[in-house]
Formats: structure tokens, C-alpha cells, sequence
């Protein structure tokens, strides 16, 4: 096979609204995913830095186990643990019930590196203001909501802007879950026979994709970042 054809863009444009729509699907499950793993990561924080210990040992102890388990083993314990073995599913389609075993496995991943990055927010916010908060009457929860943490996610949105870009980048390992529509159309593109002399445009083209998702996703954290930046 010639140089040509493994450069052979046609294929490529011939099947671009299959590779459109994985990404429309990876794009959908980076958000969902996104917005869950900031919940739960929050939560976290919030149990870790509790005044009662056996919240701080379950939050300790979900975000170090999470936290230093592969995100394939993740998804899965969520797909054939959860799924196949227990029957825990959302709905009669099975592509469905995937989709949101990846979502969740990926949110609850995550949200344990969303935690740390905020709770290092946490320790940025000085003391003065904790006790302030206590000195006229706030209960933990209190000054925990409407004190702490809005400093504390002003302070960290630029790491957390770097857990957002792994995060996407790691919807493709979601194929552990079952679901992965770039990857999956990739592979039923490449056992195409247009795709033998065309593979390397389809590699590219799904590079591409990434970097499209990502650069925008780190300028604006960038941005936001420099927008909201405490001088101290």
C-alpha cells in the first residue's frame, strides 16, 4: 500500500457525519459528566473538611480509593458490576443504560480530583474568615456555603480547568462502559473496506476533534480564571 493511500482523504469526508455524530455524543456525555463530577467533587470537599470525623473518613476514604483506581476498572465495575451482574439499569435500551454508566462512572472518577482541587481552594481562604463567620452566629454548613467555598472556587478555576480537559479526553475510555460513540465509530469505520487506504485522515480527523474541544475549554478557563482573580 502506497503512501497515497494511507493519506487517501476520501473515505474520511464519505463517512464525516458518522464521525460527527460520536462527537456530538462525546460532547454530550464531557457536559453531563462535567456537571456531575463539580457536584460531587463539592460534596467531597465538603465532608473532608467537616468537623465530624466520621464524614471527613468517608470523604477521605472515597476520594483516595477513587482517586488511585484506573478509570477503565471504574467503568468496568459501573458496566459489568452494576449492569450485567446486579441489573441496575435506567432503561429497556441498552444503549441508554451504557450511556449513563459512563456519565456516572466518569462523574463519580472525577469529581474525587475535582474535590482536591477545591479543597486546596479551601486552604487558600484564610482562617480569619472562618472564625469571623462563627463570631456572628454561622453554623459550619453556613459559612461553609456563603463564606468559603466562593472563595475557594475563585481560587481554583484554572486547576479545575485542567481536570475539565482530562476529563474529555478521558470520554474515550468510556468504551470500558460500553459506550463510546467515537470510538466506536471509529472501529466500524476502519473494518470498512473503503477505510483500509484511508485510516490515518480518520486518526487525524479524530485528533483534530480533540483539540477542538479542548483548546477553547482551556482559554476559557484561562479567562475566567484572570477575570475573577482575588489580590491578596
Amino acid at each position: 500500500m502506497s503512501l497515497s493511500d494511507l493519506l487517501d482523504f476520501g473515505p474520511f469526508f464519505d463517512n464525516i457525519d458518522a464521525i460527527l455524530r460520536g462527537f456530538w455524543a462525546t460532547i454530550r456525555l464531557a457536559a453531563l459528566a462535567g456537571v456531575f463530577s463539580l457536584v460531587i467533587g463539592t460534596v467531597l470537599a465538603s465532608l473532608r473538611v467537616s468537623p465530624v470525623p466520621v464524614l471527613r473518613a468517608a470523604g477521605t476514604g472515597y476520594v483516595n480509593i477513587v482517586r488511585n483506581t484506573p478509570l477503565t476498572l471504574v467503568l468496568i465495575m459501573c458496566s459489568l458490576g452494576l449492569n450485567d451482574t446486579l441489573g441496575l439499569t435506567f432503561s429497556d435500551d441498552s444503549g441508554t443504560t451504557y450511556y449513563w454508566w459512563a456519565v456516572l462512572g466518569l462523574s463519580g472518577y472525577t469529581g474525587a480530583f475535582v474535590c482536591e482541587a477545591l479543597r486546596s481552594g479551601i486552604n487558600t481562604v484564610p482562617i480569619g474568615q472562618a472564625e469571623a463567620a462563627r463570631s456572628i452566629g454561622l453554623t459550619f454548613s453556613q459559612s461553609l456555603r456563603m463564606v468559603i467555598l466562593p472563595q475557594a472556587f475563585r481560587a481554583v478555576i484554572a486547576p479545575l480547568g485542567s481536570v475539565f480537559i482530562a476529563m474529555i479526553k478521558n470520554t474515550t475510555v468510556a468504551t470500558a462502559a460500553s459506550y463510546s460513540e467515537v470510538v466506536t465509530e471509529m472501529k466500524t469505520l476502519l473494518d470498512l473496506p473503503s477505510f483500509t487506504s484511508g485510516a490515518i485522515p480518520l486518526f487525524l480527523g479524530v485528533a483534530a476533534g480533540f483539540l477542538i474541544l479542548v483548546l477553547p475549554t482551556g482559554y476559557f478557563f484561562g479567562w475566567l480564571a484572570k477575570r475573577t482573580a482575588v489580590a491578596r
